[in-house]
Parts: structure tokens; sequence; C-alpha cells
């Protein structure tokens, strides 16, 4: 499936929450471009405390959803990379900001995605065989969207009510 990247801008404006996908294998162009967003993200003091381990196998999909509580729908994605960080001072906000290079990546080239997880992952990473010294962050499923989705139709309070100008409580407009 193939379709011409969107800007920062409108993957940003449009990006959803995506929890069905369709079987239809991620090429691996694509893959490699959502990984390296995640490893080109700035990270504080240049740590990088991060691991992204890409899963593709069925039966280690079907076992990340099993673990997953909240979110089992990762057994019907072609793809899920597993997130896994040190516990250094900055590594859950930096493996914070790789997660979302990743989603805004994968949503410009029409592929879906959602965090799973935040904690309460810790099974995951004796399936992974993940050092005992990394904590896993989340599971992010991937995999194009199994009905079309609208862009841009989201529910987020205005501008005004979210910044202010120099103050609180002063509107930004």
């Amino acid at each position: 499936m193939t379709r011409t990247p969107m800007n920062v801008f409108e993957a940003v404006q449009t990006l959803l929450a995506i929890r069905s996908y369709s079987d239809t294998p991620i090429p691996d162009t694509v893959v490699r471009r959502i990984v390296e967003a995640a490893r080109l993200t700035g990270s504080g003091m240049n740590g990088q405390p991060w691991h992204f381990i890409v899963v593709r196998n069925p039966d280690t999909l079907r076992r990340l959803g099993e673990l997953a509580s909240s979110g089992r729908y990762v057994a019907q994605a072609p793809l899920a990379i597993v997130v896994a960080i040190d516990k250094s001072r900055f590594a859950v906000s930096d493996a914070s900001r790789a997660i979302q290079s990743m989603l805004l990546t994968a949503w410009a080239d029409g592929v879906g995605s959602n965090w799973v997880g935040f904690g309460g992952l810790d099974k995951v990473k004796a399936l992974l065989d993940i050092p005992d010294k990394l904590e896993v962050l989340a599971v992010l499923p991937f995999g194009y969207p199994v009905r079309a989705v609208g862009r841009g139709k989201k529910q987020r309070k205005t501008l005004r009510e979210v910044a202010h100008r120099e103050r609180f409580g002063q509107p930004f407009e």
C-alpha cells in the first residue's frame, strides 16, 4: 500500500489511535523509516536511553497481545515495536518523544498505531529476552487501518483553553 507521505503538521493534526489492522504487510522501507525516526529523536544529554525490538512473528505478536492487558489487539497487528528503556533520569520523557516520532512517521505513510501499556509489561521482558536492567515502557502495534479513518476530526479543547500568552490566564490568540 503506497501513498504520498504527508507533511509533519498534517500528521500531527490528523493522527488517530488505531486499534484494528488489516493483515497487509508493512514494507521493510516503511518499518526502517519508523525505527529510524525513533533513533534520530533528540534525548536529554544525548543519553539515548532506549531500545526498540521490532516484532513481526505472528506467534510473538499473539503472545504480546496476551501480555498487554490494555492492548489485546496487538495480536492482530502485522508489526509491533516494543520500547525498552534504561532507568536513567530522562528515559521516560526521551522514549516518549521517540514513540511520538514513530507514531507520526508511520501515520504519514498511512500506517496506524497506538501506545499500549505504560508499565505492567514486565512479562514482555522474558518473552523478548530483554535484560533485567531495562524496563518495558510500551508496546506499539502497527498496521494499515482496517477501516477508512477520517483525518483531522478530533475532539480537542480550543487553543484559547490551553494556551496562554506571557502569564497563565492571558489568552493566546
